[in-house]
């Protein structure tokens, strides 16, 4: 594994755990932190080793949102000295003659850079909040599959009373997981609300107390992880979460279809069959480093790839 400094991530029997780590800091989201949960998550993609991962925050917080130690400077990315346009040859997104280059790579959200890739993840993703999330802190886990959360968690999508806007992707993943009322609601007050509201609006799947939920959440990516053949698992994730934008069924039916016929000519489709008619524990030979389909990926080529 990788040396990082603002997170961990620990392997064991199949489980990743990424765990935010600047706890003096209450886990506040920085660029280094940014980069170091991408190049993460390309190590858990690329380990035939990890089943699931599951996201955590070391101490009392999951993550405080964005390092706001820049004070007033903090959100105004022109006046900071981002290193994405300040390296050497490279030109900001301020034209010289005062209007800005929106296409350019330093006006890119650092929050939606991690989302993206978390929704790209080969293996499921399981987020347990230990603790405050607010701003980033809260909008990176919703490409997360699951997430469940401590009595002590509180959320917040505080960016109105910040004078910004949700980031992160935000304005998509949201209104799909807890539906477009509730999602307003939580974005214009800005206001910090409890694990229970939480779980009552969709936002987390349960709630537990604090001693219990990392053992909650090791038990759920254990059944994951036991019983489920990698390959169709991410095929799956792909296919659910990508069917939320699909225009009509019919795209549904066209990879649905490609992925049985597919799959089913796998060794994992015989295995599966037969360790259930034996009554046995399965032992599923594909990887995914090596045996995903040949449709995969299916979808276009988007910005950003």
């Amino acid at each position: 594994m990788g040396a990082f400094e603002e997170i961990r991530l620990e392997v064991d029997d199949g489980i990743a755990t990424l765990t935010l780590n600047r706890p003096e800091k209450l886990n506040a989201f920085t660029g280094r932190m940014m980069h170091e949960m991408i190049a993460a998550f390309d190590e858990t993609d690329a380990r035939d080793d990890v089943r699931c991962v599951i996201v955590t925050g070391a101490g009392r917080a999951f993550c405080a949102g964005a390092d706001l130690s820049a004070g007033a400077r903090t959100f105004d990315y022109a006046a900071r000295d981002d290193a994405l346009s300040t390296r050497a040859g490279a030109a900001g997104p301020v034209r010289p003659d005062g209007t800005t280059d929106y296409a350019h790579e330093a006006v890119r959200d650092g929050g939606g850079r991690v989302t993206l890739r978390i929704f790209e993840s080969l293996k499921p993703v399981i987020a347990a909040v230990n603790g405050p999330a607010v701003g980033v802190g809260v909008t990176m886990q919703l490409p997360m599959d699951i997430r469940l959360a401590s009595a002590d968690a509180r959320f917040g999508f505080v960016f109105a009373r910040r004078g910004i806007v949700p980031e992160a992707c935000s304005s998509w993943f949201l209104p799909r997981i807890v539906g477009i009322s509730q999602a307003m609601e939580w974005c214009a007050t800005g206001r910090i609300f409890g694990a229970e509201e939480a779980r009552a609006g969709g936002l987390v799947r349960s709630v537990h107390a604090p001693d219990a939920l990392l053992p909650a959440a090791r038990a759920l990516a254990r059944e994951i992880a036991d019983n489920a053949a990698p390959v169709s698992v991410a095929l799956t994730r792909a296919m659910l979460w990508r069917m939320l934008g699909a225009d009509h069924p019919m795209e549904a039916h066209r990879v649905d279809s490609r992925a049985i016929w597919a799959r089913g000519r796998q060794a994992d489709a015989r295995e599966g069959v037969m360790s259930f008619l034996e009554k046995r524990p399965p032992l599923f030979p594909d990887r995914v480093s090596a045996d995903m389909p040949d449709f995969f990926p299916w979808w276009e080529e988007r910005p950003y790839a």
